[in-house]
C-alpha cells in the first residue's frame, strides 16, 4: 500500500492553554470526518515527506496520522 501526502482542511479547537485539538478532517469535495479520539501527539517526520506535529487519531474506527506542517495540515493517505 503506497502512501502519499494529502493536504486537507481541519476544524480544530484552540484552547486558552495553547493546546490545539483537531475535531474534523475536511476533504476538498466537502466530506467531513469527525476525529473520534486523539491517541498521541508528538513531533515526527512522515515517511511520505515533511515533518511537524503528528496527531495519531481514530476516525471512523481507523487509525490516521494527521500532521500539522508549519501552517498546513496533511494526512498520510492511500493512493487513489
Amino acid at each position: 500500500m503506497d502512501l502519499y501526502k494529502k493536504y486537507v482542511d481541519v476544524i480544530a479547537m484552540h484552547r486558552k492553554s495553547g493546546k490545539m485539538t483537531p475535531m474534523y478532517i475536511c476533504w476538498e469535495d466537502g466530506r467531513k470526518y469527525k476525529v473520534d479520539q486523539v491517541l498521541n501527539v508528538s513531533r515526527r517526520v512522515s515517511p511520505v515527506g515533511g515533518c511537524g506535529i503528528r496527531y495519531v487519531c481514530m476516525v471512523q474506527g481507523q487509525r490516521k496520522n494527521l500532521f500539522l506542517e508549519k501552517d498546513k495540515w496533511f494526512v498520510e493517505s492511500c493512493q487513489p
